[in-house]
């Protein structure tokens, strides 16, 4: 079912972002993961798609799992990272195939050792331009990133939510956001997005804190800011693993509660490939597909 069919409805959307493991022996760990989150009964299940399309083949492996053999909405990422026109509609073929419908559209980031975006001769400048090669098939139904806090490279939030206008014009359905601790910059994006025009749906994407490395790092790629009282407090914690999950989850349960008094179209967690953080948080929501 297309996503773009059910946030038309008052029906809550609930989902998950999973990425490939690194090593092939980690694939049926995931599959147990996706497994215990069909639990939760997810509208979605999204798939992540590795630098330079490194994953290309397991991202279209584990998505046609999701939903032919779970039977859970997969959305395939797809982006525009070294890769041409031609090789972009093999791979839109390939998804075909699998019967796969929904598809989020992403420039990507550099490859590893790269600092910079680089278009390949014969590929995209940016999403907008994926986006719209995506459309002109007419069978998928396309998501694209949105950035609460402006996407790392852009000059200026004006010249950003430019861009997600871009991508929306060019055929995009709905939105997803990138990762943020400060639920007013998710609130501030939508309100300049309605400002603009942008009619598509935005959904927040949630990020618990469950590691204090990698909360480190990951923020360091995206950009995201973390709040001053939060930050003290894992930094408290860093050297206790165990009470910084705790925390990470509580902290994004009270997130996705403000969220959802704020009438969200949905939730999207990013899982780290983890399922028992979330399911915790959708507990402690009360909301329905709870265990």
């Amino acid at each position: 079912m297309k996503i773009k069919e059910i946030l038309n409805t008052s029906k809550l959307s609930l989902s998950f972002e999973v990425f490939p493991p690194v090593r092939d022996g980690n694939i049926e760990s995931l599959y147990r993961t996706i497994e215990e989150l069909r639990e939760l009964k997810p509208t979605f299940i999204s798939v992540t798609y590795g630098a330079g399309g490194a994953t290309r083949d397991k991202t279209i492996e584990i998505a046609s799992k999701v939903l032919n053999q779970f039977g859970i909405n997969a959305l395939a990422h797809l982006t525009c990272v070294q890769a041409t026109k031609d090789e972009t509609n093999k791979i839109l073929d390939a998804l075909t195939e699998e019967n796969i419908e929904n598809i989020l559209a992403l420039r990507g980031d550099p490859p590893a050792g790269e600092t910079v975006f680089v278009k390949t001769e014969g590929g995209f400048d940016h999403a907008s331009d994926l986006v719209a090669l995506i459309a002109e098939r007419g069978r998928f139904c396309i998501g694209v990133a949105a950035y609460p806090e402006k996407h790392i490279e852009a000059p200026d939030m004006e010249t950003d939510l430019k861009n997600l206008k871009r991508k929306v014009d060019a055929g995009a359905d709905f939105i997803i956001s990138q990762l943020f601790f400060n639920n007013d910059d998710f609130y501030r994006l939508r309100d300049l997005a309605w400002a603009m025009k942008i009619q598509a749906p935005i959904i927040p994407g949630i990020f618990p804190i469950l590691n204090y490395k990698q909360i480190q790092r990951i923020v360091s790629l995206c950009g995201a800011k973390i709040p001053i009282r939060l930050g003290e407090k894992i930094e408290r914690l860093k050297d206790k693993p165990e009470e910084i999950e705790k925390y990470g989850t509580e902290y994004a349960t009270r997130q996705a509660l403000a969220l959802l008094d704020n009438e969200v179209p949905g939730l999207h967690f990013y899982s780290m490939n983890r399922s028992v953080p979330v399911k915790q948080i959708v507990r402690d929501l009360s909301l329905p597909g709870e265990k």
